[in-house]
């Protein structure tokens, strides 16, 4: 084994366990009881394990309400999204247009400026438009997050599909929309899925916009902080893990779609 590859190892062993430990110790509190919690010194290993905290944080107000909005929020985004994301993406992989890149640039600026300086304007246009404290509100915000990041995955992921496969199609007779649909858009699959699983857990992890722009129909994340300074300790390491828990499944269900992306990306 060379020194690089070694090092290499080492690295990846400690990122692990940099991203890994407060997982573990996050689950360890949410599964543990209450009484073990308050014990000290805190064992790393789980010797006392049980559901009632879990249990007790899933049943209380607005957390079943608030899975429901999160859900109902993420999906719509990842729909409004690729809706409009694919149509721009493929755009600028396929057309060289004058300022195409200062546009790419200019994608990101939508990100530049914080949720904070953005909540009184975005709160006074929600209220004057009926959109305050409804889920078409924050799903709309979450769109306009998510755009840029589900546009230049998707261009990338154009560039990596042959032009040739996609005229030769128009030649033999398809359509545009046809060869878009049967040549370009099967090979682009993993990245597509990909980015609508970015989208997703973007949608799902934002916090602040939804804590701002609603009061009664709450994501999950947004009434876990509302009730979060009021809640006992072991409430707290459950909310932390049901937030933790939908990310660690997309990167379980992402893993081989994000190797194939950057393989297209690469390509």
């Amino acid at each position: 084994m060379t020194r690089r590859r070694l090092w290499v190892q080492l690295a990846c062993i400690a990122i692990t366990l940099f991203m890994g430990l407060p997982l573990y110790l996050i689950t360890l509190a949410a599964l543990s009881s209450r009484e073990s919690l308050n014990q000290f010194p805190l064992s790393l290993l789980p010797t006392s394990l049980n559901g009632e905290t879990m249990s007790t944080f899933l049943q209380s107000t607005g957390i079943v309400g608030g899975l429901i909005n999160s859900l109902t929020i993420g999906l719509s985004t990842v729909l409004l999204s690729l809706l409009v994301g694919l149509p721009a993406g493929y755009a600028i992989a396929r057309f060289a247009f004058r300022g195409r890149d200062p546009y790419q640039v200019g994608l990101l600026l939508t990100r530049a400026l914080p949720i904070v300086v953005l909540s009184v304007p975005l709160g006074r246009i929600f209220l004057d438009t009926g959109l305050y404290d409804t889920t078409y509100g924050v799903t709309l915000l979450h769109t306009a997050l998510a755009l840029p990041t589900t546009i230049l995955i998707t261009s990338a992921i154009f560039l990596g599909v042959s032009r040739e496969q996609e005229e030769a199609a128009m030649i033999f007779g398809a359509s545009p929309f046809a060869a878009f649909a049967r040549i370009v858009v099967p090979q682009a699959l993993p990245g597509i899925a990909a980015s609508a699983m970015f989208t997703f857990v973007l949608s799902w992890n934002e916090v602040l916009g939804a804590s701002i722009l609603t009061l009664n129909r709450r994501t999950l994340p947004a009434q876990v902080l509302a009730t979060l300074a009021d809640s006992p300790l072991a409430f707290r390491f459950a909310g932390g893990l049901a937030l933790v828990v939908p990310a660690l499944i997309f990167i379980a269900v992402a893993r081989r779609y994000l190797l194939n992306m950057w393989g297209t990306t690469l390509r």
